[in-house]
């Protein structure tokens, strides 16, 4: 996979992370069991929230260009199993159909739109690639089998988590640094955080050691920029203060 990955192969993620998102859900010993990696939610609010989700980029990417998004779908879900796994279907197909029908370049609103990534149909693929692909790891841990991610796909997640909920021309509130993550894979990534903002940044062979490093599989990368691994889970070096400093930031805009 490449920072460049085609539509069509988002499109087809997608596709295949739900499968194994509503597979998992499936395995599940119901819908009320709690979902470890998200506090406080079931897994019934673990579907209801990536339905949910589905069906708003699908009108977002429907909307086209515009200065907000529309509404989220406040219709009540099913918590039978078998009715909420196909409200989950109906939502994921009408992501995919907008998608297909608006194409890789049509331009939408996005929360990510002064970041690195794309405020268009394809941007949005794969940040809903990566969504579903994150949710199938907690929806696999609520029903104790969690199957490894497809390495390929999770360097990419890393790589998208910068490009998206990474980057902002926020001025940085502490001293400039850098973060590089490093997959066991053979890919890494360079995070500048400075008074111009927090962007990803081009990895320099005669470049200054980084003021942290975390080095893990790219799962464990992954699962560490969404929340779910912790800097323990990770080897690290530097300045852990950091880290520390960038998970607790919240940048306004």
């Amino acid at each position: 996979m490449t920072d460049s990955l085609e539509f069509s192969a988002l499109l087809r993620l997608i596709d295949e992370r739900s499968a194994a998102f509503r597979s998992a859900v499936a395995a599940a010993p119901g819908v009320d069991v709690p979902v470890p990696s998200c506090p406080e939610w079931t897994l019934f609010d673990l579907v209801r929230h990536l339905g949910t989700g589905q069906r708003w980029w699908a009108a977002i990417v429907a909307a086209g260009p515009a200065e907000a998004p529309p509404a989220k779908d406040a219709a009540e879900v099913p918590r039978e199993l078998d009715a909420l796994l196909d409200w989950y279907t109906e939502s994921n197909e009408l992501l995919l159909s907008a998608l297909r029908e608006a194409g890789p370049q049509r331009a939408c609103w996005a929360w990510w739109a002064a970041g690195v990534s794309p405020a268009n149909a394809w941007g949005v693929a794969r940040r809903r690639v990566h969504e579903v692909l994150v949710h199938t790891y907690d929806a696999q841990l609520a029903a104790g089998a969690v199957q490894p991610m497809p390495a390929d796909v999770a360097i990419d997640g890393v790589a998208e988590f910068l490009d998206t909920c990474n980057a902002t021309p926020a001025p940085w509130p502490h001293e400039a640094a850098t973060v590089h993550y490093h997959a066991t894979e053979g890919r890494s990534w360079l995070l500048a955080l400075d008074g111009t903002g927090a962007w990803p940044a081009p990895l320099a062979d005669d470049a200054a050691p980084a003021s942290v490093s975390a080095t893990g599989t790219a799962e464990q990368l992954l699962l560490f920029v969404w929340g779910r691994l912790t800097l323990s889970d990770l080897k690290t070096e530097g300045d852990q203060r950091v880290f520390e400093r960038l998970i607790a930031w919240e940048p306004e805009e």
